[in-house]
């Protein structure tokens, strides 16, 4: 089976070397750095420019759009930048194009003072006040799925979606298998131990407030197929040809660095490729994800679940020596019960300001 791979990349922002969400950013300062980005037409087969024309390149801003009654553009309160790349035939080629849009990113910021960095949760508020509150076509258009009505959520929580599809790929019963073992995948990325300013207790508060209320896998679905009814949903409609077949993992907290995402796209082949793990879920487990998200794999059977799921990956790779060789790294990280959650709370135990250990995810 031939699969094609896709990253989203979603980026917090640093202004010297602090962090900036919506409180301390303007829509307009972020265009104007995706504006100074290079626009290339032959992105959009595989990319979707969205309805007010925000997403017309590689990277734009992310953020809270609000409205009139009319439905017109009032404002877009922005959270951070996002990276995404068109779709490729291999995990290398993802990688690599998603490596060089960061680097172009990082020049245009740094020409305004400005930086990126990959956390999973807003270290400094947990809440994203809807202000004003929404209007009657805003109330009329945020119900029409368990993604739009949750959609604030996302403006204190960072992370990717790792798409991959393949010609014959049951999408659906690959999205509830992910959904079901997503748990023990998803604390090989922790990378939130701060909120409010301070360490919460816990290694992810994006999973521990975000995976339940909002996917942990979809499925993109054609015109003609029958949706799943569920909250949060499992299926959704494609918005582009392109999207037909794609299968996306949502659950993996903001990522830096970028050799993790090829370990992780080559982990999710080996699980879509397995015939042996049975497991299979339409909703996230909420209650899995909370506990995950506190004890991490420090704790010795969440360690040893998340160790089953590598060793069936690796069997359902085994003709695939790229792919096994970047499961071995992975495996490492794994046997060091390493995250970068980990090292962000052993440098503030050290000594190290919030705002020096932010840095560190630059």
């Amino acid at each position: 089976m031939h699969f094609r791979y896709g990253i989203e990349h979603e980026l917090a922002i640093l202004r010297g070397g602090a962090f900036a969400d919506f409180t301390a950013l303007g829509f307009a300062e972020l265009q104007a750095v995706v504006d100074a980005l290079p626009e290339d037409p032959a992105d959009y087969p595989d990319l979707r420019v969205g309805d007010q024309g925000i997403k017309r390149k590689r990277w734009y801003v992310e953020g809270y759009e609000r409205f009139d009654d009319a439905g017109r553009l009032l404002r877009c309160d922005p959270k951070g930048l996002e990276v995404r790349t068109r779709i490729h035939d291999s995990v290398e080629a993802a990688v690599a194009a998603l490596g060089d849009d960061v680097d172009h990113l990082a020049v245009e910021l740094g020409r305004r003072g400005l930086a990126t960095c990959a956390v999973g949760f807003n270290p400094l508020r947990s809440e994203y006040v809807i202000d004003p509150p929404l209007g009657e076509w805003e109330r009329a258009h945020r119900i029409g799925s368990p993604e739009e009505r949750t959609a604030h959520l996302h403006m204190v929580t960072y992370g990717p979606d790792l798409n991959l599809s393949a010609d014959g790929l049951d999408v659906i019963d690959a999205a509830r298998k992910l959904t079901h073992y997503s748990p023990w995948l998803v604390p090989l990325s922790f990378s939130s131990p701060f909120r409010d300013g301070a360490p919460w207790g816990g290694l992810s508060a994006r999973t521990h407030l975000r995976t339940g209320a909002r996917p942990a896998a979809l499925a993109f679905l054609g015109p003609e197929a029958a949706q799943i009814a569920s909250d949060p949903s499992l299926t959704q409609p494609a918005r582009l040809p392109a999207e037909i077949g794609r299968l996306e993992f949502k659950a993996f907290d903001a990522i830096g660095d970028l050799a993790l995402y090829g370990e992780l796209l080559s982990l999710l082949t080996g699980l879509v490729l397995d015939h042996a793990l049975p497991g299979r879920r339409t909703t996230p487990d909420a209650a899995a994800h909370r506990h995950v998200a506190t004890v991490g794999l420090d704790d010795d059977a969440v360690h040893r679940e998340t160790g089953a799921l590598l060793t069936a990956a690796e069997r359902a790779l085994a003709d695939r020596p790229a792919d096994l060789a970047r499961l071995a790294a992975l495996r490492a990280r794994w046997a060091r019960r390493e995250c970068t959650a980990t090292r962000m709370l052993a440098a503030h135990a050290a000594g190290a300001t919030l705002a020096e250990v932010i840095a560190l995810c630059g």
